[in-house]
């Protein structure tokens, strides 16, 4: 170790006449010797009257009380900032002076504190003496075991005077109270962007020189904080060794475990100020404001892509990789995030772990389950501010925006057509490629999408889970209820530029539109026939295969549209849901009172 301490100050050079009958070391006053034995019996006679810790030298006390009574005596000229003692002000000083006196002889880093270089020199030797009882993590220091072991007993001894927040060591207290003073000292020269700590600043410096010096041996993955690699190869593993109490979740990190048990106590300690929103943690608190300022700091150098996280961006360029690091071992799929890799395994494992209270329904993410609730609440937090239409999903928002803008970043390679959503496009290209993957196990037919196939399987099952208000009627869609409750408020927003009909959604206006542009964009590969619908080309096509999917359960009549069978069972029911508004006659089909109505016409 002392090979690392070339920069160390030489102790003067008067005469050390006492020396330790212990270990050997001498001493110039006797008083120092007396000091200096005390290390060897434990000896500690100087007691804090206030907390009952005690001190081999009385100096130490007096430097302790200070901690009591908040006197801090030496004041810094440069800026103000005040200190316990001398040679705290001394090290302080350093900050402004540059000063490094400790240089380590291995690599040439200087430090401003001896503590500083002798850490230091640990990296070098790879030496860690200091080894925890309980998990055997090894460390550099006693200090680092200290903090190491509180989060064993679930101590944290320094809380914050302001929201009573408790935290590990002082240190975290200091850096946390920056929150609440809006201070952060730490300014990047490339960005301007502040932070609370030097480590933060030094970390987010490789955000802009894209240093990784910590990689992982499995992958060779880079990141650039070694606490990020330990989490990481978590992944590899499969090892979570913090686990909730409640509901046994596991996680990596004993912060994400600390956030998660706050969706349990439903404590949203972030808010905030200009909407009143709780968040569980800082991180999405500041990145909820950027949806108010609009701000995305974080661009793709690729495509001109902004995100409100430098963690959104990382996933986002593995679009342009095609990276996928995270591969599930039971089907061999790949993910570019690790929380949709443990989604995924739960459809293999069918684990639903968060229920909702109201209906019981199972997800297998706690966001599903949030963003489901709000069926049941009606809320729809993200509003446009163009047209007041609200969302339950600020992706949904952001999606609908560019209905107003024009906008449609993501383009098909094959067609040239454009899309205002990575998933809207997603499943456009399987039309060009006719895969439809996710299968009805009922009557096969097939679907581009889990969820359209899960509105699908409503037809065989008869559930409707969404019910109007107003007259109680039923439907298997949200969209269909939402496009159902403008009959009541005879609402139709959606007006033709051509001809000034009217329509109550947005995807009917669009059909319509075909009828004037003599577009007929779903075409039969038997016989050519062009339809402006794809329900009706299938509908179509079931012409050349004899295909009936749709029977009834009474006579097992078959029929090629579900809405074929619908107006069949009238006949066994007697229904006759459709009447004339001019002299009360019901039928049971649509095209029955429209030919009815003709008669009234004549007269």
């Amino acid at each position: 170790m002392e090979d690392h301490m070339t920069g160390c100050t030489q102790e003067n050079n008067k005469e050390k006449r006492y020396e330790c009958d212990v270990c050997g070391k001498a001493w110039e006053k006797p008083s120092k010797l007396e000091a200096h034995r005390r290390v060897h019996t434990g000896e500690r006679p100087f007691d804090c009257s206030e907390c009952d810790k005690n001190f081999t030298r009385y100096a130490s006390l007096l430097r302790h009380n200070r901690v009591h009574s908040g006197e801090k005596p030496f004041a810094c000229s440069d800026c103000g900032k005040s200190f316990k003692t001398k040679q705290e002000l001394k090290i302080h000083q350093r900050v402004h002076t540059g000063e490094k006196p400790y240089g380590c002889s291995a690599c040439g880093k200087s430090f401003a504190q001896l503590s500083g270089l002798l850490r230091h020199g640990l990296v070098h030797s790879s030496e860690r003496p200091f080894t925890c009882s309980d998990c055997d993590k090894a460390f550099k220091s006693s200090q680092e075991l200290k903090a190491h072991m509180r989060l064993h007993t679930g101590e944290r001894p320094f809380t914050c005077s302001d929201c009573g927040k408790s935290f590990k060591s002082s240190k975290e207290l200091k850096v946390h109270r920056r929150q609440h003073m809006g201070e952060r000292p730490y300014i990047c020269s490339d960005c301007g962007k502040g932070f609370k700590s030097s480590p933060e600043l030094k970390m987010h410096m490789r955000l802009h020189t894209g240093e990784r010096p910590f990689t992982c041996n499995d992958c060779g993955k880079g990141f650039i904080r070694s606490d990020s690699l330990l989490e990481h190869q978590h992944t590899h593993t499969g090892v979570r060794p913090y686990t909730c109490s409640d509901c046994g979740k596991g996680f990596t990190r004993s912060h994400g475990l600390l956030v998660h048990r706050r969706t349990h106590s439903n404590e949203r300690p972030y808010t905030c100020a200009q909407c009143g929103k709780g968040f569980t943690c800082s991180n999405s608190l500041l990145q909820h404001q950027h949806t108010h300022t609009g701000e995305r700091p974080y661009t793709c150098s690729q495509c001109g892509k902004g995100f409100t996280c430098s963690n959104y961006l990382l996933q986002h360029q593995r679009t342009h990789t095609g990276m996928r690091p995270y591969t599930c071992t039971q089907c061999g799929k790949g993910f570019t995030k690790s929380t949709r890799l443990l989604s995924h395994q739960r459809t293999h494992t069918g684990e639903r772990p968060f229920t909702c209270t109201q209906c019981g329904k199972g997800f297998t993410q706690s966001n599903s389950l949030l963003e489901h609730q709000r069926i049941h609440t009606g809320e729809r937090p993200y509003t446009c501010s163009q047209c007041g239409k609200g969302f339950t999903r600020s992706s949904r928002l952001r999606s609908h925006q560019r209905t107003h803008t024009g906008e449609r970043p993501f383009t098909c390679t094959q067609c040239g057509k454009g899309f205002t959503s990575s998933t809207k496009l997603l499943e456009h290209q399987w039309v060009h490629s006719g895969q439809r993957p996710f299968s009805c196990s009922d009557c096969g037919k097939g679907f581009k999408t889990t969820q359209e196939l899960k509105v699908h399987l409503r037809v065989h099952t008869g559930e409707k889970p969404y019910g109007c208000s107003t007259c109680g009627k039923s439907f298997a869609r949200l969209s269909g209820l939402w496009v159902h409750q403008r009959v009541h408020s005879s609402e139709r927003p959606f007006t033709c530029s051509d001809c000034g009909k009217a329509f109550k959604s947005s995807l009917a206006l669009k059909v319509h539109r075909r009828l004037h542009t003599g577009e007929r964009p779903y075409t039969c590969s038997d016989c050519d026939k062009g339809f402006t619908r794809l329900s009706s080309l299938l509908a179509h096509q079931r012409t050349h295969s004899s295909e009936r999917p749709y029977t009834c359960t009474q006579c097992g009549k078959g029929f090629t549209q579900s809405s074929n069978l619908l107006v069949h069972q009238h006949t066994h029911t007697g229904e006759r849901p459709y009447t004339c508004a001019q002299c009360g006659k019901g039928f049971s089909r649509p095209n029955s009172l429209l030919s009815h109505q003709q008669v009234h016409a004549g007269d």
